[in-house]
Order: C-alpha cells, then sequence, then structure tokens
C-alpha cells in the first residue's frame, strides 16, 4: 500500500515536498514514480527513480524544478518541488514497480501499485 501526503496550497514560486510511504512491502524492491492528473486532463508521468536512487527521470515540464529521491530504510520516497507554477495545480500520485524498465518509466500501465494521491494547488 502506498500512502501520499505532503500536498496543499502553496503560492506560485514556492516550494512543497511530496512523501509516499510504502507499506506492507520493501520499497527498496521498486521502482517509485510520479504522475499528476489536472482537472480536465489526463494522468501524465511527472518524475521516477530507480531501486538505489542512482537514476533519475523527469518530464520536460519539470525538469530543473522537482527533485525526485528516496530514503529505502524509511520506504518512502519523495518530491521536492521548487519554483512551482500555477500549471503544476494537480492531483499527484506515487506509483511503484517491481518489473518496470527505465524505458517504460514513463508509463503508467508499467505500475501495479498506486496511492491515493494528494492535492497540489499553486496560485498565481
Amino acid at each position: 500500500q502506498l500512502q501520499a501526503s505532503g500536498g496543499g496550497l502553496v503560492q506560485a514560486g514556492g516550494s512543497l515536498r511530496l512523501s509516499c510511504a510504502a507499506s506492507g512491502r520493501t520499497s527498496s524492491r521498486f521502482v517509485m514514480a510520479w504522475f499528476r492528473q489536472a482537472a480536465g486532463k489526463e494522468r501524465e508521468f511527472v518524475s521516477a527513480i530507480a531501486l538505489n536512487g542512482g537514476h533519475t527521470s523527469y518530464a520536460d515540464s519539470v525538469k530543473g524544478r522537482f527533485t525526485a529521491s528516496r530514503d529505502n530504510a524509511k520506504n518512502t520516497a519523495y518530491l521536492q518541488m521548487n519554483s512551482l507554477r500555477p500549471e503544476d495545480t494537480a492531483v499527484y500520485y506515487c506509483a511503484a514497480s517491481g518489473s518496470v524498465i527505465r524505458s517504460n518509466w514513463e508509463s503508467q500501465i508499467a505500475y501495479a501499485y498506486w496511492g491515493q494521491g494528494t492535492l497540489v494547488t499553486v496560485s498565481s
């Protein structure tokens, strides 16, 4: 089970850090990813991080502003979001996969486990 948290209301230019806690399984065995879905839009890939944190991937829209990390000892993945923009407003979901290869990190169907989502609202 994945539990996402850390969302909230922030002004443009501000920062938030999302957390995704994994219970019932060892997160170190899973690629952890973040997706987001804005109102009226399809869910899209945001970021993913490899099992040991050595490799990360980001959507072009968040590169240089968002940073993915993980603490396997705590079974938790993080998404540090800086320089937030109104267009970052969305429900953010964490996801986990024990088998996804790097070339498929952006594919939602590659992830078997999903958190419930946490709402991020960026005001202008």
